[in-house]
């Protein structure tokens, strides 16, 4: 059976676990190559078997120049090409303004921003025409979530990335769109929980806030993906794809 990815070489960063590993299977699901990167090693490694023969692990940190320059050499040497870039590692934490620290603010921004942007600038002498760039924002970025602004203005820069490459790289045939998903059901989400309030509590008090009535899947923003990454988004270019359940438009 045909997939809608079939040859195509493919790179998610963060890969290792939530909606990156989704995204990684179901381009593995679809007939892609599948480069995936993360910070620690043993996760790595388990998401790859998971992921299956299609898979190829490369551990690293997106924020550090030096492993961004390993990925990208390994794929050149394995594969020569690179034919969709998923620039999804990112991290974030609950601080009000009065609690934000600056390593914090450091942390955040080095990954969520620096490590999008040179991922993306580093992946470009491998990609080919009719490529396509995709990059994890937020619904964040468009609206007010108390205790969340590091990670909101992160976000926001990623989406206005997606905006201005869009632009930059059409001469060039490739393609840059942003995914901002909502609430989503992952290891993430949950480490969000506070001592008085249990990862279910906080799960279901986000959950109420969707005009669906839950948070969202894994697979349900990977099937997005699978969308922009492959031909039949072949005029879609600078746009952002919300997947959360209707959060933003309320």
């Amino acid at each position: 059976m045909t997939g809608q990815m079939d040859g195509k070489i493919t790179l998610v960063t963060g890969g290792s676990a939530g909606i990156g590993l989704a995204i990684a299977r179901r381009f593995a699901a679809e007939g892609a190559i599948v480069y995936l990167t993360g910070r620690r090693t043993e996760e790595l490694d388990a998401a790859v078997e998971s992921v299956g023969e299609r898979a190829v692990g490369v551990q690293g940190d997106v924020s550090k120049l030096d492993d961004l320059d390993r990925l990208f050499a390994t794929i050149e040497a394995r594969s020569g090409r690179l034919d969709v870039v998923v620039a999804n590692a990112g991290v974030g934490e609950l601080a009000r303004l009065e609690e934000i620290t600056e390593e914090q603010y450091d942390r955040t921004f080095d990954v969520n921003v620096k490590g999008t942007l040179f991922t993306v600038q580093k992946a470009l002498p491998l990609m080919p025409r009719n490529a396509s760039v995709i990059v994890l924002a937020s619904t964040n970025a468009s609206m007010g979530v108390e205790a969340m602004s590091v990670y909101s203005a992160t976000k926001a820069a990623d989406r206005n990335f997606a905006r201005t490459w869009a632009v930059e790289l059409a001469g060039r045939g490739i393609r840059v769109n942003a995914i901002s998903p909502g609430p989503i059901e992952t290891p993430g989400i949950r480490g969000l929980g506070a001592a008085a309030q249990s990862d279910q509590q906080l799960a279901d008090a986000i959950g109420d806030m969707v005009p669906f009535g839950r948070l969202g899947r894994a697979d349900e923003v990977a099937a997005a993906a699978v969308f922009l990454a492959s031909d039949q988004s072949s005029f879609t270019t600078g746009a952002e794809l919300f997947v959360d359940g209707g959060l933003s438009q309320t």
